[in-house]
Protein backbone atom coordinates (compact mmCIF):
# COMPACT_ATOMS: atom_id res chain seq x y z
CA UNK A 1 0.00 0.00 0.00
CA UNK A 2 1.95 3.48 -1.29
CA UNK A 3 1.21 6.01 1.66
CA UNK A 4 -0.84 8.82 0.90
CA UNK A 5 0.96 12.59 1.02
CA UNK A 6 0.21 14.81 3.89
CA UNK A 7 -2.86 16.42 4.06
CA UNK A 8 -4.84 19.18 5.25
CA UNK A 9 -8.75 18.97 6.05
CA UNK A 10 -11.15 21.43 7.71
CA UNK A 11 -13.16 19.37 9.65
CA UNK A 12 -15.17 21.82 12.05
CA UNK A 13 -15.79 25.24 13.06
CA UNK A 14 -14.10 24.72 16.31
CA UNK A 15 -11.70 22.33 17.52
CA UNK A 16 -10.92 22.17 21.07
CA UNK A 17 -7.37 19.87 22.27
CA UNK A 18 -8.06 17.92 25.55
CA UNK A 19 -10.90 15.82 27.25
CA UNK A 20 -10.73 17.17 30.49
CA UNK A 21 -13.23 19.11 32.49
CA UNK A 22 -12.23 22.48 30.60
CA UNK A 23 -12.39 21.02 27.50
CA UNK A 24 -15.41 18.56 27.56
CA UNK A 25 -17.07 21.99 28.80
CA UNK A 26 -16.04 24.05 26.22
CA UNK A 27 -17.16 21.45 23.45
CA UNK A 28 -20.25 20.41 24.70
CA UNK A 29 -21.43 24.20 24.82
CA UNK A 30 -20.16 25.23 21.21
CA UNK A 31 -22.22 21.96 20.09
CA UNK A 32 -25.16 22.96 21.57
CA UNK A 33 -25.21 25.95 19.62
CA UNK A 34 -25.31 24.20 16.58
CA UNK A 35 -21.41 24.62 15.69
CA UNK A 36 -19.65 21.97 14.45
CA UNK A 37 -17.23 21.13 17.16
CA UNK A 38 -14.49 18.38 17.19
CA UNK A 39 -12.50 17.40 20.47
CA UNK A 40 -9.30 15.85 20.16
CA UNK A 41 -8.09 13.60 22.98
CA UNK A 42 -4.86 11.78 23.39
CA UNK A 43 -6.41 9.34 26.10
CA UNK A 44 -9.17 6.64 25.14
CA UNK A 45 -11.59 7.67 27.34
CA UNK A 46 -12.66 11.26 28.08
CA UNK A 47 -11.79 12.91 31.58
CA UNK A 48 -8.49 14.26 31.23
CA UNK A 49 -6.63 13.60 34.30
CA UNK A 50 -8.91 14.56 37.35
CA UNK A 51 -11.90 12.48 35.98
CA UNK A 52 -9.36 9.68 34.52
CA UNK A 53 -11.17 6.70 33.88
CA UNK A 54 -14.83 7.75 35.11
CA UNK A 55 -16.60 5.89 32.59
CA UNK A 56 -14.87 2.85 32.37
CA UNK A 57 -12.75 2.59 35.98
CA UNK A 58 -12.53 -0.88 38.19
CA UNK A 59 -13.00 0.85 40.84
CA UNK A 60 -16.35 -0.53 42.28
CA UNK A 61 -16.38 1.01 45.85
CA UNK A 62 -17.52 5.09 44.91
CA UNK A 63 -16.43 5.28 48.39
CA UNK A 64 -12.82 5.20 47.34
CA UNK A 65 -12.41 7.83 44.77
CA UNK A 66 -15.12 10.06 46.42
CA UNK A 67 -17.38 12.32 45.35
CA UNK A 68 -15.44 14.81 43.40
CA UNK A 69 -14.69 12.27 40.93
CA UNK A 70 -18.32 11.25 39.96
CA UNK A 71 -18.87 14.57 38.61
CA UNK A 72 -16.70 13.91 35.77
CA UNK A 73 -19.85 11.50 34.38
CA UNK A 74 -22.14 14.34 34.04
CA UNK A 75 -19.65 16.83 32.63
CA UNK A 76 -18.67 13.04 29.74
CA UNK A 77 -22.98 13.30 29.84
CA UNK A 78 -23.41 16.24 28.19
CA UNK A 79 -20.73 16.56 25.97
CA UNK A 80 -21.65 12.87 24.27
CA UNK A 81 -25.31 14.46 23.97
CA UNK A 82 -24.16 17.40 22.75
CA UNK A 83 -23.83 16.38 19.28
CA UNK A 84 -19.96 16.93 19.14
CA UNK A 85 -17.30 14.75 17.77
CA UNK A 86 -14.14 13.25 19.50
CA UNK A 87 -11.37 11.80 18.30
CA UNK A 88 -9.67 9.52 20.74
CA UNK A 89 -5.71 8.60 20.76
CA UNK A 90 -5.20 11.59 19.47
CA UNK A 91 -1.84 13.01 20.63
CA UNK A 92 -1.48 15.99 18.73
CA UNK A 93 2.12 17.83 17.76
CA UNK A 94 1.80 20.93 15.97
CA UNK A 95 -0.18 23.85 16.29
CA UNK A 96 0.54 26.71 13.97
CA UNK A 97 -0.95 29.78 12.05
CA UNK A 98 -0.13 30.58 8.66
CA UNK A 99 -1.11 33.95 7.60
CA UNK A 100 -2.94 32.74 3.97
CA UNK A 101 -4.17 29.04 6.00
CA UNK A 102 -4.88 30.10 9.28
CA UNK A 103 -4.72 27.71 12.31
CA UNK A 104 -3.35 24.10 11.39
CA UNK A 105 -3.20 21.02 13.53
CA UNK A 106 -0.74 18.20 13.05
CA UNK A 107 -2.04 15.07 15.28
CA UNK A 108 -1.23 11.35 14.92
CA UNK A 109 -3.53 8.59 15.59
CA UNK A 110 -2.22 4.93 15.52
CA UNK A 111 0.69 6.20 13.79
CA UNK A 112 -1.50 7.59 11.48
CA UNK A 113 -0.20 11.67 10.73
CA UNK A 114 -2.97 14.54 10.00
CA UNK A 115 -3.34 17.96 9.21
CA UNK A 116 -6.54 19.49 9.98
CA UNK A 117 -7.13 23.33 9.28
CA UNK A 118 -9.20 25.16 11.92
CA UNK A 119 -10.67 28.36 12.38
CA UNK A 120 -10.52 28.61 16.15
CA UNK A 121 -9.03 26.30 18.78
CA UNK A 122 -9.23 26.05 22.43
CA UNK A 123 -6.41 24.86 23.90
CA UNK A 124 -7.42 22.14 26.93
CA UNK A 125 -4.16 20.65 27.80
CA UNK A 126 -4.67 20.51 31.54
CA UNK A 127 -1.70 20.67 34.32
CA UNK A 128 0.82 18.35 34.83
CA UNK A 129 3.31 17.60 38.03
CA UNK A 130 5.70 19.93 39.23
CA UNK A 131 9.15 18.70 38.48
CA UNK A 132 10.70 17.39 41.71
CA UNK A 133 14.62 16.71 41.21
CA UNK A 134 16.01 15.25 44.79
CA UNK A 135 18.87 12.69 44.95
CA UNK A 136 17.96 9.24 43.89
CA UNK A 137 13.99 10.66 41.60
CA UNK A 138 15.32 8.43 38.83
CA UNK A 139 15.61 5.10 40.69
CA UNK A 140 12.67 2.69 39.57
CA UNK A 141 9.98 2.67 42.32
CA UNK A 142 10.14 6.90 42.47
CA UNK A 143 7.37 8.36 40.58
CA UNK A 144 4.66 10.95 40.36
CA UNK A 145 1.81 10.82 42.68
CA UNK A 146 -0.27 11.63 39.53
CA UNK A 147 0.50 9.23 37.94
CA UNK A 148 0.12 6.53 40.64
CA UNK A 149 -3.26 7.68 41.06
CA UNK A 150 -3.97 7.35 37.42
CA UNK A 151 -3.23 3.74 37.45
CA UNK A 152 -5.55 3.79 40.28
CA UNK A 153 -8.36 4.65 38.31
CA UNK A 154 -7.91 3.25 35.52
CA UNK A 155 -6.81 0.06 36.56
CA UNK A 156 -7.36 -0.15 40.19
CA UNK A 157 -3.51 -0.71 40.97
CA UNK A 158 -1.62 -0.07 44.20
CA UNK A 159 1.98 -0.19 45.01
CA UNK A 160 3.11 -3.19 46.56
CA UNK A 161 5.38 -3.27 49.44
CA UNK A 162 6.48 -0.36 51.96
CA UNK A 163 4.77 3.19 50.36
CA UNK A 164 6.27 6.34 51.22
CA UNK A 165 4.45 9.62 50.05
CA UNK A 166 6.51 13.30 49.82
CA UNK A 167 5.84 16.32 49.31
CA UNK A 168 3.12 18.88 49.49
CA UNK A 169 -0.05 19.79 48.12
CA UNK A 170 -3.54 18.78 48.22
CA UNK A 171 -3.12 16.19 45.72
CA UNK A 172 -0.82 14.48 48.45
CA UNK A 173 -3.46 14.43 50.60
CA UNK A 174 -6.25 13.24 48.56
CA UNK A 175 -4.20 10.29 47.23
CA UNK A 176 -3.59 9.03 50.76
CA UNK A 177 -6.91 8.67 51.79
CA UNK A 178 -7.61 7.15 48.36
CA UNK A 179 -5.09 4.52 49.15
CA UNK A 180 -6.82 4.36 53.16
CA UNK A 181 -9.59 3.80 51.63
CA UNK A 182 -8.56 0.80 49.30
CA UNK A 183 -7.01 -0.72 52.00
CA UNK A 184 -3.40 0.16 51.09
CA UNK A 185 -0.98 0.60 54.23
CA UNK A 186 1.28 3.40 54.15
CA UNK A 187 4.35 3.89 55.86
CA UNK A 188 4.41 7.61 56.36
CA UNK A 189 4.11 10.70 54.67
CA UNK A 190 6.80 12.99 54.81
CA UNK A 191 5.70 16.61 54.06
CA UNK A 192 7.83 19.06 53.25
CA UNK A 193 5.57 22.03 53.79
CA UNK A 194 7.67 24.84 55.19
CA UNK A 195 6.50 26.40 58.52
CA UNK A 196 6.97 29.67 57.16
CA UNK A 197 4.13 28.60 54.49
CA UNK A 198 1.62 29.29 57.39
CA UNK A 199 2.63 32.40 58.18
CA UNK A 200 2.34 33.19 54.23
CA UNK A 201 -0.60 32.01 54.06
CA UNK A 202 -2.80 33.97 57.12
CA UNK A 203 -3.81 36.93 55.09
CA UNK A 204 -5.43 34.92 52.55
CA UNK A 205 -7.65 32.70 55.19
CA UNK A 206 -10.41 34.71 55.20
CA UNK A 207 -11.43 33.69 51.43
CA UNK A 208 -9.89 30.20 51.54
CA UNK A 209 -12.49 29.23 55.28
CA UNK A 210 -16.02 30.94 52.62
CA UNK A 211 -14.53 28.30 50.09
CA UNK A 212 -15.01 24.90 48.96
CA UNK A 213 -11.58 23.92 49.56
CA UNK A 214 -11.80 24.74 53.23
CA UNK A 215 -14.40 21.58 54.48
CA UNK A 216 -12.89 19.46 52.18
CA UNK A 217 -9.27 19.64 52.42
CA UNK A 218 -9.77 20.08 55.97
CA UNK A 219 -11.77 16.18 56.46
CA UNK A 220 -8.68 14.86 53.74
CA UNK A 221 -6.06 16.17 56.35
CA UNK A 222 -8.05 14.87 59.52
CA UNK A 223 -8.80 11.30 57.83
CA UNK A 224 -5.43 10.79 56.27
CA UNK A 225 -3.44 12.19 59.84
CA UNK A 226 -5.40 9.17 61.97
CA UNK A 227 -4.76 6.52 59.65
CA UNK A 228 -1.06 6.93 58.68
CA UNK A 229 2.09 8.73 60.10
CA UNK A 230 2.77 12.07 59.59
CA UNK A 231 6.10 13.70 59.22
CA UNK A 232 6.60 17.76 59.24
CA UNK A 233 8.93 20.02 57.81
CA UNK A 234 10.72 17.30 56.32
CA UNK A 235 14.22 18.43 54.67
CA UNK A 236 16.99 16.84 53.04
CA UNK A 237 14.66 14.15 51.40
CA UNK A 238 16.41 11.22 49.14
CA UNK A 239 15.59 7.98 47.59
CA UNK A 240 18.72 5.47 48.40
CA UNK A 241 19.01 2.22 46.38
CA UNK A 242 21.23 0.56 43.66
CA UNK A 243 19.24 -1.12 40.86
CA UNK A 244 15.88 0.54 42.46
CA UNK A 245 14.64 2.45 45.51
CA UNK A 246 15.33 0.53 48.95
CA UNK A 247 14.95 3.44 51.05
CA UNK A 248 14.16 6.79 51.96
CA UNK A 249 16.65 9.35 53.86
CA UNK A 250 15.39 12.25 55.00
CA UNK A 251 16.22 15.47 58.13
CA UNK A 252 12.58 15.71 60.16
CA UNK A 253 12.13 19.48 61.46
CA UNK A 254 14.37 19.10 64.51
CA UNK A 255 17.11 18.15 62.52
CA UNK A 256 17.31 14.72 63.21
CA UNK A 257 18.44 12.22 60.47
CA UNK A 258 15.89 9.37 59.59
CA UNK A 259 15.81 6.60 56.98
CA UNK A 260 13.34 4.27 56.39
CA UNK A 261 12.51 1.33 53.91
CA UNK A 262 10.46 1.55 50.81
CA UNK A 263 9.64 0.03 47.70
CA UNK A 264 7.68 2.53 46.33
CA UNK A 265 8.19 6.18 46.69
CA UNK A 266 5.56 9.03 45.33
CA UNK A 267 6.33 12.42 45.03
CA UNK A 268 4.38 15.64 44.61
CA UNK A 269 5.08 19.28 45.14
CA UNK A 270 1.89 20.49 43.21
CA UNK A 271 1.01 21.00 39.46
CA UNK A 272 1.91 23.54 36.79
CA UNK A 273 -0.02 24.10 33.24
CA UNK A 274 1.43 22.23 30.57
CA UNK A 275 2.83 24.78 28.71
CA UNK A 276 4.21 22.93 25.23
CA UNK A 277 1.68 23.30 22.95
CA UNK A 278 0.36 26.62 23.52
CA UNK A 279 4.38 27.69 23.71
CA UNK A 280 5.07 26.23 20.67
CA UNK A 281 1.94 27.73 18.94
CA UNK A 282 3.79 31.11 19.78
CA UNK A 283 1.26 32.07 22.51
CA UNK A 284 3.29 34.58 24.79
CA UNK A 285 4.25 33.21 28.56
CA UNK A 286 4.23 34.64 32.00
CA UNK A 287 6.34 33.89 34.56
CA UNK A 288 3.67 33.32 37.80
CA UNK A 289 5.48 34.46 40.54
CA UNK A 290 2.32 32.77 43.17
CA UNK A 291 2.59 29.53 41.65
CA UNK A 292 5.95 29.51 40.28
CA UNK A 293 5.49 28.61 36.77
CA UNK A 294 5.21 29.79 33.69
CA UNK A 295 1.62 30.63 32.14
CA UNK A 296 -0.08 31.74 28.78
CA UNK A 297 -0.97 35.09 28.68
CA UNK A 298 -4.57 35.49 28.47
CA UNK A 299 -7.58 38.19 28.49
CA UNK A 300 -10.66 38.00 30.49
CA UNK A 301 -12.30 35.78 27.63
CA UNK A 302 -9.21 33.43 27.93
CA UNK A 303 -7.89 34.66 24.54
CA UNK A 304 -4.59 34.09 24.07
CA UNK A 305 -2.05 36.38 22.21
CA UNK A 306 -2.35 33.80 19.15
CA UNK A 307 -5.53 35.06 16.98
CA UNK A 308 -7.97 32.62 17.35
CA UNK A 309 -6.71 30.32 20.07
CA UNK A 310 -8.35 30.35 23.61
CA UNK A 311 -6.68 28.51 26.48
CA UNK A 312 -8.63 27.44 29.21
CA UNK A 313 -8.68 25.40 32.48
CA UNK A 314 -5.54 24.51 34.46
CA UNK A 315 -3.26 25.22 30.65
CA UNK A 316 -3.95 28.37 31.82
CA UNK A 317 -2.98 28.57 35.25
CA UNK A 318 -4.32 26.16 38.15
CA UNK A 319 -7.30 27.08 39.24
CA UNK A 320 -8.51 23.33 39.91
CA UNK A 321 -11.22 20.47 38.18
CA UNK A 322 -14.12 23.11 38.66
CA UNK A 323 -12.72 26.21 37.88
CA UNK A 324 -11.35 24.58 34.75
CA UNK A 325 -15.12 23.72 33.56
CA UNK A 326 -16.24 27.01 33.90
CA UNK A 327 -13.05 28.41 31.96
CA UNK A 328 -13.92 25.92 29.32
CA UNK A 329 -17.25 27.88 28.75
CA UNK A 330 -16.09 30.78 29.09
CA UNK A 331 -13.57 30.34 26.25
CA UNK A 332 -16.28 29.01 24.05
CA UNK A 333 -18.96 32.00 24.59
CA UNK A 334 -15.91 33.65 23.30
CA UNK A 335 -15.30 31.23 20.54
CA UNK A 336 -19.01 31.64 19.43
CA UNK A 337 -19.01 35.40 19.47
CA UNK A 338 -16.38 35.40 17.29
CA UNK A 339 -17.82 33.60 14.73
CA UNK A 340 -20.94 35.63 14.82
CA UNK A 341 -23.12 33.14 16.55
CA UNK A 342 -23.79 35.41 19.56
CA UNK A 343 -23.67 39.18 19.55
CA UNK A 344 -22.13 41.56 22.11
CA UNK A 345 -25.25 41.74 24.21
CA UNK A 346 -25.70 38.02 24.28
CA UNK A 347 -21.68 37.09 25.09
CA UNK A 348 -22.18 39.53 27.70
CA UNK A 349 -25.97 37.52 29.12
CA UNK A 350 -24.56 34.14 28.17
CA UNK A 351 -20.83 34.69 30.23
CA UNK A 352 -22.60 36.23 33.27
CA UNK A 353 -23.48 33.15 35.30
CA UNK A 354 -20.17 31.74 33.85
CA UNK A 355 -18.09 33.97 35.66
CA UNK A 356 -20.05 34.35 38.57
CA UNK A 357 -19.50 30.51 39.05
CA UNK A 358 -15.87 30.83 38.36
CA UNK A 359 -15.47 33.54 40.92
CA UNK A 360 -16.57 30.76 43.57
CA UNK A 361 -14.78 28.33 42.50
CA UNK A 362 -11.37 30.40 42.35
CA UNK A 363 -12.02 31.58 45.91
CA UNK A 364 -9.17 30.39 48.64
CA UNK A 365 -6.61 29.78 46.13
CA UNK A 366 -4.50 31.93 46.85
CA UNK A 367 -4.14 30.84 50.55
CA UNK A 368 -3.42 27.72 48.97
CA UNK A 369 -0.84 28.58 46.53
CA UNK A 370 1.00 30.78 49.84
CA UNK A 371 0.42 27.71 52.33
CA UNK A 372 1.55 24.55 49.15
CA UNK A 373 4.80 26.80 48.18
CA UNK A 374 7.33 24.17 47.67
CA UNK A 375 10.63 24.66 49.33
CA UNK A 376 14.02 25.90 47.22
CA UNK A 377 15.75 23.22 48.17
CA UNK A 378 13.31 20.91 46.15
CA UNK A 379 12.80 23.39 43.21
CA UNK A 380 16.78 24.17 42.79
CA UNK A 381 18.38 21.22 43.54
CA UNK A 382 22.41 20.30 44.76
CA UNK A 383 25.24 20.05 42.44
CA UNK A 384 24.87 16.47 41.70
CA UNK A 385 21.16 15.94 41.26
CA UNK A 386 19.66 15.17 37.99
CA UNK A 387 17.57 18.10 36.02
CA UNK A 388 16.94 16.67 32.90
CA UNK A 389 16.44 13.21 33.01
CA UNK A 390 16.40 13.01 28.86
CA UNK A 391 19.91 14.23 28.46
CA UNK A 392 21.00 13.26 31.86
CA UNK A 393 21.65 17.34 33.01
CA UNK A 394 22.69 17.41 36.27
CA UNK A 395 22.51 20.43 38.47
CA UNK A 396 26.32 21.16 38.69
CA UNK A 397 26.47 21.27 35.04
CA UNK A 398 24.11 23.83 34.58
CA UNK A 399 25.39 26.16 37.36
CA UNK A 400 29.06 25.70 35.31
CA UNK A 401 26.98 26.29 32.08
CA UNK A 402 25.98 29.66 33.46
CA UNK A 403 29.76 30.75 34.80
CA UNK A 404 30.43 29.83 31.56
CA UNK A 405 27.97 32.64 29.97
CA UNK A 406 24.76 30.57 29.89
CA UNK A 407 22.16 32.84 30.29
CA UNK A 408 19.24 31.21 29.82
CA UNK A 409 17.63 28.25 28.75
CA UNK A 410 17.61 28.13 25.12
CA UNK A 411 21.37 28.95 24.94
CA UNK A 412 21.44 25.28 27.96
CA UNK A 413 20.56 23.11 24.30
CA UNK A 414 23.80 24.32 22.93
CA UNK A 415 25.98 23.77 25.73
CA UNK A 416 24.52 20.13 27.41
CA UNK A 417 21.52 19.01 24.87
CA UNK A 418 19.61 20.15 27.80
CA UNK A 419 15.58 19.92 27.15
CA UNK A 420 16.25 18.46 24.21
CA UNK A 421 14.95 15.19 25.03
CA UNK A 422 11.46 13.33 24.05
CA UNK A 423 9.62 15.87 26.49
CA UNK A 424 10.92 18.61 24.95
CA UNK A 425 11.70 20.16 28.68
CA UNK A 426 8.30 19.54 29.64
CA UNK A 427 10.06 17.96 32.90
CA UNK A 428 12.64 19.99 33.45
CA UNK A 429 11.69 23.46 32.26
CA UNK A 430 10.76 25.47 35.25
CA UNK A 431 13.56 23.82 37.12
CA UNK A 432 15.86 24.86 34.80
CA UNK A 433 14.50 28.62 34.66
CA UNK A 434 14.72 28.70 38.83
CA UNK A 435 18.64 26.90 39.02
CA UNK A 436 19.55 29.71 36.16
CA UNK A 437 17.60 32.65 37.97
CA UNK A 438 19.25 31.60 41.06
CA UNK A 439 22.84 31.34 39.44
CA UNK A 440 22.45 34.61 37.88
CA UNK A 441 20.49 36.04 40.88
CA UNK A 442 17.92 37.46 38.68
CA UNK A 443 14.43 36.85 38.68
CA UNK A 444 12.89 33.90 37.13
CA UNK A 445 11.16 36.13 34.17
CA UNK A 446 14.00 37.63 33.49
CA UNK A 447 15.95 33.86 32.33
CA UNK A 448 13.03 33.05 30.17
CA UNK A 449 11.57 29.48 28.99
CA UNK A 450 12.20 27.02 26.94
CA UNK A 451 11.58 28.15 22.86
CA UNK A 452 9.59 25.36 21.60
CA UNK A 453 8.84 24.51 17.72
CA UNK A 454 6.55 21.56 16.17
CA UNK A 455 6.85 18.85 16.78
CA UNK A 456 6.69 18.96 20.51
CA UNK A 457 6.27 15.20 20.89
CA UNK A 458 8.41 12.36 19.21
CA UNK A 459 6.76 11.41 15.52
CA UNK A 460 8.17 9.16 13.22
CA UNK A 461 8.53 9.58 9.19
CA UNK A 462 6.15 6.85 8.40
CA UNK A 463 3.34 9.31 11.29
CA UNK A 464 4.06 12.21 8.51
CA UNK A 465 3.89 9.95 5.27
CA UNK A 466 0.38 7.48 6.57
CA UNK A 467 -2.24 10.52 6.30
CA UNK A 468 -5.85 9.31 6.66
CA UNK A 469 -7.45 10.71 3.69
CA UNK A 470 -10.78 11.22 5.53
CA UNK A 471 -11.49 14.43 7.78
CA UNK A 472 -11.55 12.31 10.82
CA UNK A 473 -10.02 8.56 10.95
CA UNK A 474 -12.64 6.30 11.03
CA UNK A 475 -11.65 3.98 13.68
CA UNK A 476 -10.89 6.87 16.05
CA UNK A 477 -13.83 9.12 15.56
CA UNK A 478 -16.31 8.78 17.92
CA UNK A 479 -20.34 10.62 18.37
Amino acid sequence: MTASPMTSQKPADLVVIGAGPAGLAAAALAAGHGIRTLLLDEQPAPGGQIYRGVTRTPIGDPRVLGPDYRRGQDLVAAFESSGAKRVVGASVWSLTRDAEAGLEIGYSVAGAGTLIQAPRVILATGAMERPFPIPGWTLPGVMGAGAAQTLLKTSALVPDGPLVLAGTGPLLWLLAVQYVRAGVSIGAILDTTPRANWRAALPHMAGFVRSSYAIKGLKQLREARSKVRVISQVTGLRALGSDRIEAVAFRRGDGAEERMPAATLLLHQGVIPNPNLASAAGCAQDWNPDQLCWMPRTDVWNASTVDGVWIAGDGAGIGGAIAAEHQGRLAAVAALSAMGVLDGAGQDREAAPIRKALAGATRGRRFLDALYRPADQFRVPEDDTLVCRCEEVTAGQLREAVRLGCTGPNQTKTFLRCGMGPCQGRLCGTTVTELIAAERRVPASEVGHYRLRPPIKPITLAELAAVSKDDIPAVAAER
